[in-house]
């Protein structure tokens, strides 16, 4: 593949943009391709490569790069109106309904503008809430770009992981192992009464993709009770892609107290959101006196966009499609692994899906059969990956390296890095399906 006008844009956004990117994950080497179209399941480069898409924006694009005409029309009639008001609109008092109907955590709601935003305000809402400070994190876990969860180590002492962030933020921060249970108890034991919220992801998604083993969620949910903490499930990647309009938590039975949205619920366009029981919510300003406001929040386009989404999936049969397709794809993978890799580990559930470059897996009668599902009778169950460390052990360069160059070149579009989940989106097929597997033959 000719690459020459990709190289030439790179360069000139070196010059203007730290690194040439707006985002630290676009990054790829020697340098990213610049895409300048998006078509169904496809993207279009610069010098007009075309590559099957299983990035999708990192997530939100549900549908791939062709919106149902509903979306589309919904967006181009609210853009037509103007672009924003800075006052309230009935389209986001018809997505808060929809979202409220649909999520069982989620009884009242309020829109912001990223994933980050989402998370910020939740931490605060709970220590406001409660009275507390501490906040428990899953080590690997990602929570947007704030202060709060930007931390490293362990229970017994956590410092930030940027530089920037004053050692104080990470002194009220107690990051712990994913699927730890003994350890969460312990830490609950020393410091349950200082303990705000614990903050997760229903399952690991920015370190690999990793599920919760049997009985790990209800964990929190009991510890959280009897401490008087709240249980925050971070629902940004999860959220209206795992478990369909009732989002991870329905899947995987746990209702938590807050939960933050992103990516899908607005259809594709910038947003957020902090939902949770009402009594809590309801502390947010103006109603109550815990501080959040936002010039964009609630912005007529991305309500549009997501409230027509997120209908267009409820009436049609969008998650049986992507779900069966991810299926599909995770099985594909796991049969190649089998004769080519059997050390590595295929990930994922619904529509996402990732393939671990583990060390020391192993394939075999009984192992998971469309991803690891953390069955204690497969034969991968020791080695497969059940914290953030066991995926940072793999081998990583190998993905960025090697086998992202080699998928590239056979015109498929992965993510970069080891650890950011891949999506299946609506636009797919069982062709596209069978090309990425045969792509997989190739490379591995």
């Amino acid at each position: 593949m000719n690459h020459e006008n990709s190289r030439e844009l790179y360069d000139r956004a070196l010059s203007v943009l730290p690194g040439g990117v707006n985002s630290s994950v676009r990054a790829s080497m020697p340098y990213p391709f610049f895409v300048e179209d998006g078509d169904g399941a496809h993207v279009v480069d610069a010098d007009g490569n075309r590559y099957l898409d299983y990035v999708m924006g990192y997530g939100p694009l549900l549908y791939g790069h062709d919106l149902p005409d509903p979306v589309e029309a919904a967006i181009q009639s609210h853009a037509s109106a103007g672009p924003m008001y800075g006052a309230p609109t009935e389209v986001e008092v018809d997505l808060a309904e929809f979202v409220t109907r649909h999520v069982p955590s989620v009884e009242m709601l309020r829109f912001v503008n990223s994933g980050t935003e989402a998370t910020v305000s939740a931490v605060r809402l709970a220590r406001a809430y409660t009275g507390r400070d501490k906040i428990v994190v899953m080590q690997g876990g990602y929570h947007g770009a704030q202060e709060s969860t930007l931390v490293e180590g362990g229970p017994d002492g956590a410092r930030p992981s940027s530089p920037g962030i004053p050692e104080s933020f990470a002194e009220h921060t107690i990051p712990v192992p994913f699927n730890d249970t003994d350890t969460i108890a312990d830490v609950f034991a020393e410091h349950g009464d200082d303990i705000a919220a614990v903050l997760t992801e229903p399952m690991l998604g920015n370190m690999g993709v990793v599920m919760p083993v049997d009985g790990f969620h209800e964990s929190l949910r009991d510890l959280c009770d009897e401490y008087g903490s709240l249980l925050i499930f971070d629902e940004v990647i999860t959220g209206f892609r795992v478990g369909g309009l009732g989002c991870a938590q329905s899947e995987f039975g746990i209702t938590p107290d807050l939960t933050t949205l992103g990516k899908i619920v607005g259809g594709g366009f910038p947003v957020g959101a902090v939902g949770g029981r009402a009594e809590i919510v309801e502390h947010l300003t103006p109603g109550g006196d815990v501080f959040q406001s936002g010039t964009f929040s609630g912005h007529p386009v991305t309500m549009a966009a997501g409230l027509e989404t997120l209908r267009y999936a409820a009436e049609n049969d969008v998650y049986d499609h992507v779900n069966a397709l991810g299926e599909q794809l995770r099985a594909g993978i796991t049969d190649i692994l089998e004769e080519r890799a059997p050390e590595y580990t295929v990930v994922g559930t619904g529509s996402i899906f990732k393939t671990i470059f583990t060390r020391e897996g192993r394939g075999g009668e009984g192992r998971c059969e469309a991803g690891c599902r953390q069955r204690e009778d497969c034969p991968n169950y020791d080695a497969c990956p059940k914290t953030g460390a066991d995926v940072a052990a793999a081998e990583t360069n190998r993905w960025e390296r090697v086998f992202w160059q080699e998928m590239k070149d056979r015109g498929i579009f992965l993510t970069a890095n080891q650890f950011e989940a891949q999506f299946v989106s609506y636009a797919h097929t069982e062709a596209d399906v069978q090309r990425t597997l045969d792509a997989y033959q190739d490379a591995l």
